[in-house]
């Protein structure tokens, strides 16, 4: 009598992500367990990357996108309703691992949903929230929900350590799998010392950054080619918001040349002598591309109240954080001023002291991060699977029952 082969299924991940950048991550991610386990079978919630991966959403996350403080009643219903279901469909899969991949305010609410109703599915949280910034007991309460942190940022599992949270391990930061599209050639870096001197112009990827950034950068941008003489700007943008952008950009004393493409993007980040951009990720970006920078934003009265109230950091510049200096001067708030900004960016067209810093600490990332090891998607695909394996291992060792999956 012969005895039935044990049944084998394709190992089953869940992956939730609410915005475009958690969509990138993801995407990048499924491509790294494919190649480690080519039988891996995906479901969740993406977006288009996402999708082209395989995954099948449910719906498009554009219907989470909530903009300032004002517009979360209106939206609150909808997606309650997507956390909801989000969370009912990862339990009744009964995946090997979920992993929430950033949009915290999102993705931990349908972590904290699948963790009570099935405690045995690994959760994985992809890209820490911002616990060293601000509402630093998020880390600890973490713990009851999420199994593992994969964090983008070198000093993130040391944060997690000090504050009770859930295992961390720093995985790498994406930047770092774009560093031949941000770095120039000899022929590029002799461009970025030509005149006139090509200047990145970066207000950010949003209509409410656009509209409370665009006049400010303008006026700036005006007082700095009125002093130092004329100036090549570019200002790439995305397909979706590029005739905003123009009608913000008309009235500028100094017209922007408006690139849509990324290729054309990474070739100005390798071309350009200086930079002026609203905060965020891309302050890190032109970090590793070693483009000296000016970073500025603005936020509604009420925001920049409640989070003076609860952050704990003095730099609002990403590049500042990771490098533990700061070296990139902030205008925030009413700092953001066409004189301060202008003031700033001046010095960054020449051989200066304020330029040559910023140069300098920028030299200092490579070893920060960890760049030149294994690809941090690739390195995140190998923690999920261990993590899966781990808790296999566990649930074996207890006696429980487990499937064989196949890879």
């Amino acid at each position: 009598m012969t005895t039935p082969a044990t049944a084998v299924r394709p190992l089953a991940i869940h992956l939730v992500a609410a915005e475009t950048s958690g969509d990138l991550l993801g995407a990048a991610l499924m491509r790294a367990l494919r190649r480690l386990c080519p039988a891996v079978h995906f479901a969740g919630v993406g977006g288009r990357l996402m999708q082209e991966q395989g995954l099948a959403s449910p719906f498009a996350i554009e219907e989470l996108s909530i903009i300032g403080l004002g517009a979360i009643p209106r939206a609150l219903p909808r997606i309650l309703r997507r956390i909801r279901q989000t969370a009912d469909a990862v339990i009744a899969a009964r995946p090997d691992a979920l992993v929430i991949v950033d949009s915290p305010d999102f993705t931990h609410r349908v972590a904290r949903r699948v963790r009570a109703t099935a405690p045995d599915i690994p959760i994985i949280d992809y890209v820490s929230p911002t616990v060293w910034a601000w509402r630093p007991w998020r880390a600890r309460a973490m713990r009851g929900y999420v199994d593992e942190v994969m964090a983008v940022l070198p000093f993130e599992p040391a944060v997690h350590a000090r504050l009770g949270g859930p295992p961390c391990t720093y995985v790498g930061h994406p930047l770092a799998e774009s560093l031949g599209e941000l770095r120039p050639n000899p022929e590029e870096a002799h461009r970025r010392l030509s005149d006139p001197p090509v200047v990145l112009i970066l207000p950010g990827s949003r209509t409410s950054e656009i509209r409370k950034l665009g006049a400010t950068f303008g006026a700036a941008l005006g007082r700095v080619a009125a002093q130092v003489g004329p100036l090549d700007l570019v200002l790439p943008t995305l397909p979706h918001i590029a005739t905003l952008v123009t009608e913000a950009t008309a009235s500028w004393p100094v017209r922007p040349r408006i690139v849509l493409d990324a290729h054309e993007k990474h070739a100005v980040f390798r071309t350009a002598r200086a930079a002026l951009a609203a905060s965020g990720t891309v302050t890190l970006e032109l970090a590793l591309a070693q483009v000296p920078m000016a970073a500025a934003y603005r936020v509604p009265v009420l925001e920049e109240v409640v989070f003076r109230m609860m952050a704990h950091i003095d730099t609002a510049i990403l590049a500042n954080l990771v490098l533990g200096d700061n070296v990139v001067p902030q205008y925030l708030q009413r700092d953001c001023t066409p004189e301060r900004i202008a003031a700033g960016l001046i010095p960054l067209l020449a051989d200066t002291p304020e330029r040559r810093r910023q140069i300098e600490g920028f030299g200092r990332l490579d070893a920060i991060m960890g760049l030149g090891a294994a690809a941090p998607s690739e390195r995140a695909a190998a923690r999920v699977l261990a993590v899966v394996a781990g808790r296999r291992a566990a649930a074996m060792a207890r006696g429980l029952p487990s499937m064989p999956r196949s890879c």
